[in-house]
């Protein structure tokens, strides 16, 4: 019964995580146009700030598993789009749009990667008051 659980706990995750990602990448694909994958570079780093935050906090509090997997695997793993991005920049790359291509994959790791760090800072700083 408790994979069952499991399973169903990841299953919601993943389906508000998708559902917000619709509605994040969305407002910014409209708000700045479709050249650039606006959405798809928020989202990701969106999610790399939660994914560190949530990290952080859990190796502190000792997040109930369900909510971890929640959380990490069901939520983000849905909101966040990598399949998503190395798509759009393979699309990019195939259109002649080498130039945005490369700003893509630079501004999703090094700003991904900046994020991350920055939601463990986040949750250092909380635990710490």
């Amino acid at each position: 019964m408790k994979s069952f659980v499991v399973y169903f706990v990841v299953a919601v995750g993943g389906a508000i995580g998708a559902v917000l990602r619709y509605f994040v990448s969305g407002i910014f694909a409209k708000c700045c146009g479709f050249l650039f994958p606006w959405g798809t570079l928020v989202v990701n780093l969106m999610g790399a700030l939660f994914i560190g935050f949530i990290s952080g906090i859990s190796e502190e509090l000792l997040l109930n598993p369900e909510w971890r997997l929640f959380l990490m695997i069901g939520l983000l793993g849905g909101f966040t789009t990598f399949s998503t991005y190395v798509l759009e920049t393979y699309n990019l790359f195939v259109d002649g749009e080498k130039r945005v291509a490369v700003y893509n994959v630079l501004l999703n790791n090094f700003l991904g990667m900046l994020m991350l760090i920055l939601g463990f800072a986040a949750s250092r700083m909380i635990l710490r008051k």
